[in-house]
């Protein structure tokens, strides 16, 4: 039960600046690794221990309302609550764990002024909130949301220049305190608290509000700031559409409501932030009824390889056709790859309903329903909204299963609501949906399964304009931005270089690292609409491969994360049905992993495996595929070349 406390510093304080004393709450997660600390005195802070040392010192929360007041300033507890949960999730698009257990406390504080503060606590994390219950709407004009730490430690800063962003940024690894007060970023961020010890920031349950981002405030110190509310948007190109007439409140919104939670993901060591799922926890229900139609699967993907088919069997001139699309469809079939997505070019970037010349949709989907396939189509997000109903009714006609959208660049309130109204109109009509040029995943996934994956991140599709797709930064991702969602990151590539060797070519890309370093992203890298990025016609000049990647599913039972270290390396397994996969992918440092098959049951397994070859130091091409036979005692050693990669399947063979 909650527990009233006098915090001795935090009282002799107030009692030199006022007569009365400040309250002291303290809540502590249910296997006691964390501890909140809430005072309440002329305004409300938070503070948080981790494994027995304060890690956030007290940090003032409030929400300033416009032309009302200021949540947290001069409060006045009315009440005092806490409840204690024990129970177990079964999401619809299982991502990490069929079944994710959800053990918190939670205190409530109830506050004259018709609001309260929520701090809910887990042994791996602590999160806050504000819940309102005004009769009228309200305009939110300011929320603070402090970070100030107990130590100046070191963070994985994704910079950023503007709110207008796709939030694909490089991860500087910076002391808080070098931060200029003018320098911000978006999140997730990730908190080095030394001894190993790790501190994510994200959110979740964004709903009817802006996503929250990080400034720097001085020694030690962040800041949440937040984009405005747009009353007008400028269109600067077909893409680019701008906030205009900033409006003085970040959210206009309903009086009687909850907030999105501001989430602390604390971790023993790197490895224990692969299989944290608290965004997921901490997100409103699901909001749909009948998910039965929700089918995660695999993609191949036309824009990274610039319609680049070839071969004695293309009679054909490639590109933006039918005749593509149908061989396209065929590849799909041959391997059991569930979709295809018809990417930018298939129609008018302003209007989804004018279909290229030289595509015929109604041939193309009557030739993809025949062999199974799902069609995939991308867009704008804003023509997509000036013709929702119009544009629905015509994919639906075309049995269209799902819909990239893309170039939002924001997360102002009126964007988040976009998300939220395109979610549930797309599963109105039964489709998936993937967005791109995102913010980060925030809980949606949760509401609205049918929101399969996102981008919101560095991914491969860097590689046709730049190297920073590269093997450094692939070994980062699963440790800062997977740990909020699902990520669109493309993997796949057939074409494999080392630094020296590496080119950005845009119409026949490459990618940086090694042949195997692609394929262990299919094992680590968490998306249920997972792509396969390259041209079929490389796919099939690499059987091998690709009938290794058609293997792997998209969701799984259950994760086991190995060993890996933050920007170094990475090992995981996966469980699915009776199989496992494991993965492995290093920086462009060579590394010597060691393998503890433990985690398989008793018995004989078949093993294939695909390694790093010889001469993957110089020709990243180079693998070699091992079929052994292993039990569960065994120990193997992983030997990865510079930006290499380890990929295996384990099954017992009928």
């Amino acid at each position: 039960m909650a527990r009233k406390v006098i915090q001795p510093s935090v009282l002799a304080i107030m009692l030199i600046t006022s007569a009365a004393g400040a309250k002291g709450y303290v809540v502590q997660s249910p296997g006691g690794q964390v501890e909140v600390t809430v005072t309440v005195g002329s305004d409300v802070k938070w503070a948080v221990s981790f494994n027995g040392k304060e890690i956030l010192s007290p940090s003032a929360v409030s929400m300033t309302i416009l032309d009302g007041p200021v949540l947290g300033l001069a409060p006045q507890v009315i009440g005092e609550s806490e409840t204690k949960t024990r129970q177990k999730l079964f999401p619809v698009v299982p991502v990490k764990n069929r079944i994710i257990n959800d053990n918190y406390r939670q205190l409530t504080l109830k506050f004259k002024g018709d609001y309260a503060l929520q701090f809910r606590v887990y042994d791996d994390a602590a999160a806050y909130r504000f819940v309102t219950s005004f009769r009228q709407k309200i305009k939110i004009k300011a929320e603070q949301a402090q970070f100030n730490f107990a130590g100046d430690y070191n963070v994985w800063f994704p910079r950023e220049d503007s709110f207008f962003s796709h939030q694909e940024r490089v991860y500087e690894y910076r002391r808080v305190s070098d931060i200029p007060d003018e320098q911000f970023s978006s999140i997730p961020a990730l908190v080095d608290l030394g001894n190993g010890e790790k501190m994510l920031i994200t959110e979740s349950d964004l709903v009817d509000y802006p996503g929250f981002w990080l400034k720097g405030a001085g020694r030690n110190s962040f800041n949440a700031i937040f984009p405005h509310y747009p009353r007008k948007q400028k269109k600067e190109s077909d893409r680019d559409i701008k906030p205009d007439d900033i409006a003085d409140y970040i959210a206009a919104t309903e009086g009687t409501r909850s907030f999105p939670w501001r989430l602390l993901i604390l971790a023993k060591d790197d490895l224990a932030l692969l299989n944290n799922e608290t965004v997921f926890k901490l997100a409103s229900p699901r909001q749909l009824k009948d998910t039965s139609w929700i089918r995660p699967g695999k993609v191949a993907w036309d824009w990274w390889n610039a319609w680049n088919v070839f071969g004695e069997d293309v009679t054909f001139k490639a590109g933006i056709n039918t005749e593509t699309y149908k061989y396209y469809v065929d590849f799909a079939a041959k391997y059991g790859i569930e979709y295809i997505i018809l990417d930018e070019g298939w129609s008018a970037t302003e209007d989804v309903l004018k279909v290229r010349d030289g595509l015929d949709m109604e041939e193309l989907s009557a030739y993809a329903k025949d062999k199974n396939v799902g069609l995939i189509l991308w867009m704008l997000w804003w023509p997509l909204d000036n013709q929702l109903d119009s544009a629905l009714k015509k994919f639906r006609q075309w049995g269209v299963k799902g819909l990239k959208i893309d170039f939002m660049q924001r997360d102002d309130q009126f964007m988040v609501n976009y998300y939220h109204r395109i979610a549930k109109a797309a599963a109105g009509y039964e489709m998936l949906v993937d967005y791109h040029g995102a913010y980060k995943p925030a809980g949606l996934r949760r509401m609205y399964p049918n929101v399969i994956t996102r981008e919101g991140l560095i991914g491969q599709e860097w590689t046709k304009w730049s190297g920073q797709s590269n093997p450094e930064h692939n070994v980062t991702l699963p440790f800062i931005r997977m740990v909020a969602g699902p990520m669109d990151f493309t993997p796949g590539a057939m074409d494999n270089a080392q630094k020296g060797k590496f080119k950005a070519v845009m119409d026949n890309p490459m990618s940086l690292g090694t042949r195997c370093h692609q394929l262990a992203m299919y094992m680590i890298y968490e998306s249920p609409l997972q792509m396969l990025c390259d041209t079929p016609s490389k796919y099939y000049r690499e059987p091998q491969c690709t009938e290794f990647i058609a293997k792997v599913p998209t969701v799984w039972d259950q994760t086991y994360p190995l060993d890996g270290k933050v920007g170094s390396y990475v090992m995981m397994a996966r469980k699915s049905g009776d199989e496992y996969y494991i993965g492995a992918m290093t920086d462009w440092n060579p590394r010597e992993l060691d393998l503890d098959l433990s985690l398989v049951p008793s018995g004989k397994w078949t093993m294939e495996i695909f390694q790093d070859g010889p001469d993957a130091y110089e020709d990243g091409t180079d693998y070699r595929r091992l079929i052994k036979v292993v039990t569960n005692a065994d120990r193997m050693k992983l030997k990865l070349a510079p930006g290499g990669g380890w990929a295996a399947r384990v099954f017992q063979a009928k």
